[in-house]
């Protein structure tokens, strides 16, 4: 490394420790600025799956003629605040454009990369933190009610193929043996290795904070107005009135991330994915390891003295207040997937998860501003990808090349 340097990292979510974490282990640094504190956004909330195989976008082809019928229908994970429609609809348009088989197969190429590792990567990450507690190895489990049923999303696993993704195919009674409390309805399984889960997302990503501010590292919680600049070269950033002086500043502020981007001439059509959490408190039973049940697309993970139950797409800004529907479908789904188990408290939750409209994350330097750099835009994948984006990022600062074609992920795709 040729010059160490103080660096800003506005956003204390999976992404931005990440990025301290390994900064600091190239001998930067770093001051970490976060309006709520760490992990306390979508970091807190999330599946808290290392889902390596989440590659494939939800603008699968067939989605603009099903989303209509599934808008209308409260067994469907597709909701909409319908008074937020007329905000929504020029994203919703650049969105939907992407909803066909080649982009499909082109967004999956770009995750990959990101993803594909995640669970060494976050062995890499935690190495030595104090968080390595929280991360358990896996399998992953993708629930059918039948081999027919899971032939319906052949697209998706022929392009994990094709990425590299294996896995072993349960039916009937198989799969009932490898995890007895699944409901009998549930008929088939893919079953993914080299996976794992995190038992208790915010806490993992506080105990990773606590590590950078152990290291030297500062936090500072402030909301952050804007990178200051003199002559095209990052000099501070302007947080609760306060000039703070830094050499770089790295937005990785999830979906808040849009408004600073927009200062630095870099416009992300960016929306909040809204996600909704269901936590079962003392389960009486647990899921062996993480699932996703496809009928009702939502993940059931095993964690610390709880099962949490998350998923459900939500469009509808950043400031209504959550719908009730959410949590009723997967207390539904939840009881008809695994119908033998009780428990004796719930907790909700729901949160913002950052969605481009070509649903690849902005990660890389801002053209002509020497010094500025992003990493926000993971959707639903950001706990899976955020290790291995801090380290590109990282990377990149450093002037090393990353084994991997970050052109793709460029904020220059969306300059203004």
């Amino acid at each position: 490394m040729s010059e160490r340097k103080t660096i800003a990292i506005i956003g204390a979510g999976i992404v931005g420790v990440s990025t301290a974490i390994w900064l600091q282990r190239d001998g930067h640094n770093v001051i970490l600025i976060d309006k709520a504190g760490p992990g306390e956004g979508a970091s807190h909330g999330n599946g808290g799956v290392l889902a390596s195989c989440s590659i494939i976008p939800v603008t699968v082809p067939g989605l603009l003629k099903k989303a209509p019928g599934m808008l209308f229908n409260p067994t469907q994970p597709l909701f909409l605040k319908w008074g937020y429609l007329p905000k929504l609809l020029p994203w919703l348009l650049r969105y939907m454009k992407h909803a066909n088989a080649s982009d499909v197969e082109r967004i999956a190429a770009a995750l990959t990369p990101i993803v594909g590792d995640s669970l060494n990567d976050h062995r890499a990450l935690a190495a030595g933190t104090g968080a390595e507690k929280w991360i358990i190895p896996s399998d992953y489990l993708f629930l059918y009610e039948s081999r027919k049923h899971f032939e319906g999303d052949a697209l998706g696993w022929d392009i994990r193929r094709k990425q590299g993704f294996t896995w072993e195919e349960l039916e009937g009674q198989a799969f009932h043996d490898y995890d007895p409390v699944f409901s009998k309805d549930i008929g088939f399984a893919a079953k993914l290795g080299d996976h794992g889960h995190i038992t208790d997302p915010g806490r993992y990503v506080k105990d990773l904070a606590a590590h950078v501010q152990a290291s030297g590292g500062q936090f500072i919680r402030a909301a952050v107005d804007d990178v200051v600049r003199e002559n095209g070269k990052v000099t501070g950033i302007r947080a609760g009135g306060e000039t703070i002086a830094c050499d770089t500043a790295i937005v990785t502020a999830g979906v808040w991330s849009g408004p600073l981007a927009q200062k630095l001439g870099v416009s992300v059509p960016l929306e909040s994915e809204r996600g909704y959490h269901l936590e079962l408190v003392e389960p009486s039973a647990m899921p062996k390891s993480p699932v996703m049940v496809a009928s009702g697309k939502f993940v059931a993970t095993p964690m610390d003295g709880r099962i949490r139950l998350a998923g459900i797409v939500e469009f509808g800004g950043l400031d209504a207040p959550p719908s009730r529907g959410p949590f009723e479908l997967m207390r539904k789904n939840a009881r008809a997937a695994f119908p033998g188990v009780t428990w004796k408290d719930e907790v909700e939750w729901m949160g913002h998860r950052p969605a481009p409209a070509d649903s690849i994350p902005v990660i890389g330097e801002v053209p002509g501003i020497n010094g500025a750099y992003m990493g926000f835009g993971h959707h639903h994948i950001g706990l899976t990808g955020g290790p291995k984006t801090g380290r590109l990022l990282a990377q990149m600062i450093a002037g090393r090349t990353p084994n991997t074609d970050i052109g793709v992920y460029a904020p220059s795709r969306y300059t203004t």
